[in-house]
């Protein structure tokens, strides 16, 4: 079955390119032009991923992603902006988004960032009465492998599929320092589309959902110039 992106944008020029190409790849569309039609679509249609843009009428962007985050729903998100602002970026990502890219864009960088976001779509969100197959168990945290689950205390944690990718990346490797250019080519797999700053926000996200004090954790470890580690002790 083919996977299915909502594009939200309100500019049509842009969905009719974006809408050729992705089925041109074989890939299902649905369209909104404003931000609350997109919501709708993103609650009704469960697409496989959304290319949301930021700059959108009666709900922007930033706000379709929070909304949608804050109901539990972890959909893939790549955020479609014109602007040049770091913060503007930086903001997505904390929301909530897995990725950004910047108009004007090429298609084969936008069909690149969709393929690679696809792979990261959590398989299973219900907590087995039983674990089994392979795991991850350190403390109270155990990342089951065939469910695509964290659990910590025996209760699943509501990470992005990004997040789960990111702490299953590091835990494997207990102490080893990852550099944000290895976690971006390995996690994120991109070799030269991808931002280090993604990395960082990923992080801290992950940290807020992990730790019991984010700014003193105990699971994902910083290696100051260097990269960030999964403790071992």
């Amino acid at each position: 079955m083919a996977r299915t992106v909502l594009i939200v944008d309100d500019e049509k020029s842009i969905v009719d390119i974006l809408k050729f190409n992705l089925e041109k790849s074989e890939y299902k569309t649905v369209c909104a032009y404003d931000g609350k039609e997109g919501l709708r679509l993103a609650r009704e249609e469960n697409p496989d991923l959304i290319l949301l843009d930021v700059m959108l009428p009666y709900i922007d962007g930033f706000e379709v992603c929070k909304t949608l985050r804050a109901e539990g729903n972890n959909i893939p998100i790549i955020m479609i902006t014109a602007r040049e602002e770091e913060t503007d970026k930086v903001f997505g990502l904390e929301l909530g988004a897995d990725d950004y890219i910047t108009k004007p864009f090429s298609v084969r960088e936008l069909l690149a960032r969709v393929k690679t976001n696809m792979r990261r779509v959590a398989t299973a969100e219900t907590p087995p009465a039983e674990v089994t197959g392979e795991m991850i168990r350190f403390k109270d945290i155990l990342i089951d492998f065939e469910r695509h689950t964290v659990f910590k205390c025996g209760k699943p944690l509501d990470l992005t599929s990004r997040e789960y990718e990111l702490i299953k990346y590091l835990a494997s490797a207990p102490g080893k320092v990852v550099s944000r250019e290895q976690l971006m080519s390995e996690v994120w797999q991109y070799d030269y589309y991808g931002d280090l700053r993604a990395v960082d926000v990923a992080v801290r996200r992950l940290r807020e959902k992990l730790e019991d004090n984010p700014a003193e954790p105990i699971y994902v470890m910083t290696k100051r110039g260097v990269g960030y580690f999964f403790s071992e002790e």
